[in-house]
This record gives structure tokens, sequence and C-alpha cells, in this order.
């Protein structure tokens, strides 16, 4: 997938674009993305427009939503869509500003779109003037048709970026999972940690937090991916009350592993609430707690 870092473009062939920011390309997008790789005849090529910040980071930065994947994930996601041509530019004052006529000119005589797909609730444009009606008929004008992909929901809930963040803040990583139409993942690298956990007999791989939303605190059972393989594991998030930490952190035990992997790749998901983080009377109560914790991946196996 070529990726441009500002809205200019050098292939000649008509495009079909879909605009969005996309965090955690759940469930919705992904009928977005559908959208506009069904536009895309032969000669034709598909791409993505989105932001390298969440606007809000701009026009709101007192109130910037947790993200729910890194630009890496996201990159990651819209190559594994389909697109072939990913426009990862920044939101900033020159974006902001421009008119909502500029931006649909920029669309059609910068970037040669041929088709667009948005959510129907899409606006664009400075204070957010444009709406997709406008886009269809000034578009339309111009031979560019434009695709209004309807809201998916799940249960009868609309799903939502605002929703996800919700669901996991609540530790609901099931649902969350569902409408993702993915499972919701923590990479990062294993760091150095206090080495308590190997003292009381539950060696942890501590990750790096990525630059996302966490869930809450509590321990978790999930999957831990390392070097290819998938292995049951116990994760914690959180301060860790019992030893007064003062950052949250993640921390993996990892069943049927044994080994050091200091600097090396961790991916976590499948997580499932399991019980709140407390503070215990001693260590020996910890520990006793911790192995009951296990008994939550007793059982599952990876291939």
């Amino acid at each position: 997938m070529r990726i441009y870092r500002e809205l200019r473009r050098e292939s000649r062939r008509p495009l079909a674009l879909a605009i969005g920011f996309f965090d955690g390309f759940h469930l919705g997008h992904r009928e977005i993305a559908r959208a506009t790789l069904r536009m895309r005849a032969p000669g034709r090529r598909a791409g993505v427009l989105t932001f390298a910040n969440h606007p809000a980071t701009f026009l709101r930065p007192q109130s910037v939503p947790p993200l729910l994947a890194t630009a890496e994930e996201r990159i990651d996601r819209f190559a594994a869509a389909g697109f072939e041509e990913c426009f990862f530019v920044p939101f900033d004052e020159q974006l902001a500003s421009m008119s909502r006529d500029a931006f649909l000119d920029m669309l059609v005589s910068t970037l040669g779109v041929c088709a667009v797909a948005v959510g129907e609730t899409f606006r664009f444009g400075h204070r957010r003037e444009g709406d997709v009606a406008l886009m269809q008929e000034r578009l339309g004008a111009a031979g560019v048709r434009v695709d209004a992909v309807p809201s998916v929901t799940l249960g009868g809930e609309r799903i939502s970026s605002t929703r996800i963040r919700a669901l996991i803040a609540e530790a609901d990583m099931e649902r969350a999972d569902a409408m993702l139409g993915h499972a919701y993942e923590l990479r990062g690298v294993v760091q150095m940690g206090a080495g308590r956990g190997r003292a009381l007999g539950f060696p942890t791989a501590n990750l790096r937090p990525p630059e996302k939303l966490l869930p809450k605190d509590g321990v978790y059972s999930g999957a831990a991916r390392h070097d290819g393989r998938d292995y049951a594991a116990l994760i914690s998030i959180g301060m860790n009350p019992q030893f007064e930490g003062k950052e949250r952190s993640v921390e993996a035990w990892m069943r049927d592993f044994r080994g050091t992997i200091y600097g090396h790749d961790l991916a976590l998901r499948d997580l499932r609430f399991v019980r709140a983080q407390k503070t215990f009377e001693s260590v020996e109560e910890l520990v006793a707690q911790m192995h009951r914790d296990v008994e939550a991946v007793a059982y599952p196996s990876f291939a």
C-alpha cells in the first residue's frame, strides 16, 4: 500500500476513496471499506483518506479521546482491507480552515477521485459546514459517485468508536471485540520490571504500554503471542497496589512459556475480565489468589 503524508498524489489512475478517521477500524468502518472496494472498477485504485492525529487534538485539545488503535495498527488494517493508497495526513490549521468547497475541489483536482464512500453522518470543511447531501450534490455534478454508508448495529445498538471505548473502559471486552470485528490487542516491547513476579513464582513479561486505550484496571485472561506462537496468559493491568506502584503497567504471565524476552515484541489479545485489582493482607494471600487466578487459563490452548 502506497502511503502519502500530504494531500498530493502521483498516480493518474482514477481513485475510489474512503474518508474518515476510522479509529479501531470496527465493523462500521469495514462497511465503508467494502463500499469503496465495490466502486474500484478496472483501471481504478482504492484509497483511504485519514488523519495521523485525531481531529480533537487540534480542535478540542482539552477533550481528546483515548485511541483504539495506534497509527501503525490503523495502517495495517487499511492494507489488510485491500486499500492500495493511504493518505495519512496531519489534521492541522491548513486542513481545519479549508472550506467545504475547497475540500471537494481538492478531492477531484488533486486526488483524482471518481468515487467516494463515507459514513452517513460525515461532515467536512471549516466548522463542519459540509454534509453528505452537499457532497453528493456537488461531486455528483462532476460525475463522482458518493456512497453514504448507513451505520452498522449489533444487537440493536449502533456501533461506534465512542461506544467501543466505553465498553473497553468497563472491561466488557467480549462485546467490544464483537463490535470491532477483531480482538482488541495490546502490542508492545517487553521491558525490565521490578522482578517481583519471578520471586513469587509467577514471572511476568512487562509490556511497554502502547499509546492507546487500556482496559480498566484488573486481572484478565487472554492470549499472548510471541515469535509466531500463542500462549494462554494472565494479564494484569493497573497500578500494582500490593507494592504501591506509581504508574499503570501491563504485565503478562504466560502459561507454558519458559524464557527471557526482554526487548522482544509481544501482543496480548482475547482479554476477558477475571477480577479487580486489590491489596491483600500479605504477600502469601496474593500468591494464593494468583494460584486461583491460574484456573482462568487452565484449559484454553492455542495452536
